[in-house]
């Protein structure tokens, strides 16, 4: 349908320190979600504070790290949990939906993990995955679990800024995952794993999904869609994991650059960063890498450093 875009390569930019990889550890998550796939860690969730430190999480054995400009790791909470997105908000309050435990708070001086919402109605989540913040401090976030095209079930939420009211968006989706904002926050992208897509939902006035429908078809890998970031000029960043390729697609859809792994295939998660906000981070979680490449647009400005 379109003709190849060019292709971005990557570099690394932080290394796991082999003190901190559990190689030959065990966990819950690896069980389930990787079958048992002796992976020493699972980098995901990557946000970036005011101070340009990168803050990333380690799902399958539920560790935060914070990784400095020049790449070095330290370890913020080490705790039970299987955290997997994190955004911080602009009083530097750190989010982490915890796939586990719910949406949970971070305290970066201490590393306590603080219950947020884990009990909705006195009910579980399935799973939460990732989160996002709007300009008017709504945080958004996506409940996985184990749905996709045979259960989809899962939800898309919103807690509202100001009266900290838990709402149900979408409640059909087959495996939501990541998710971001337009410029003008009328439309939410919804990363659909399962369904190998990204997903549309434009948003009435009053908070409402109406009309949603698929923005991009994606073929191929061995997951699908995840982590998504805007740049300045609207374009849209896709993590494919399972294909080891991050997708930077137009305002329209039209893929714009491929920007390709050269270590592993689980490119999950992304981020805007570095000096100019041109540089795009990555984690690939096969091998507990986080990469870099430089792009022409700047990303767009997150609730954190607005």
């Amino acid at each position: 349908m379109f003709a190849p875009p060019p292709i971005v390569e990557t570099e690394v930019f932080a290394r796991l320190p082999e003190d901190s990889r559990r190689a030959g550890r065990r966990s819950e998550w690896l069980d389930v979600q990787m079958r048992g796939r002796p992976l020493d860690s699972f980098l995901e969730g990557p946000s970036f504070d005011r101070q340009g430190n990168l803050y990333c999480v380690d799902i399958a054995f539920g560790r935060i790290f914070r990784v400095a400009p020049d790449g070095s790791f330290a370890t913020v909470a080490d705790y039970d949990g299987e955290p997997n997105g994190l955004k911080i908000h602009k009083d530097g309050r750190i989010f982490v939906a915890d796939h586990k435990n719910g949406i949970l708070l971070l305290d970066p001086a201490t590393g306590a993990m603080t219950p947020h919402v884990d009990r909705p109605l006195l009910e579980r989540f399935k799973g939460v995955n990732d989160l996002f913040f709007a300009a008017n401090g709504d945080l958004y976030f996506t409940d996985q679990g184990q749905t996709g095209l045979h259960d989809p079930t899962g939800r898309l939420y919103r807690i509202d800024g100001a009266t900290g009211r838990l709402e149900t968006i979408l409640d059909n989706v087959p495996s939501p995952n990541g998710l971001v904002m337009d410029r003008a926050e009328e439309v939410m992208f919804l990363a659909v794993t399962r369904d190998n897509a990204v997903w549309r939902v434009p948003l009435l006035a009053e908070g409402r999904a109406s009309k949603v429908g698929r923005f991009i078809q994606l073929s191929g890998s061995l997951g699908g869609p995840d982590g998504l970031a805007l740049d300045r000029d609207g374009n849209i960043a896709v993590a494919h994991a399972g294909l080891g390729v991050v997708w930077i697609f137009s305002p329209l859809g039209e893929p714009l650059y491929r920007v390709q792994s050269r270590t592993g295939i689980l490119t999950t998660n992304i981020a805007y960063g570095g000096p100019a906000g041109r540089t795009l981070f990555i984690t690939e979680s096969d091998t507990g890498l986080i990469l870099k490449a430089e792009l022409p647009v700047p990303g767009q400005t997150m609730f954190a450093h607005a």
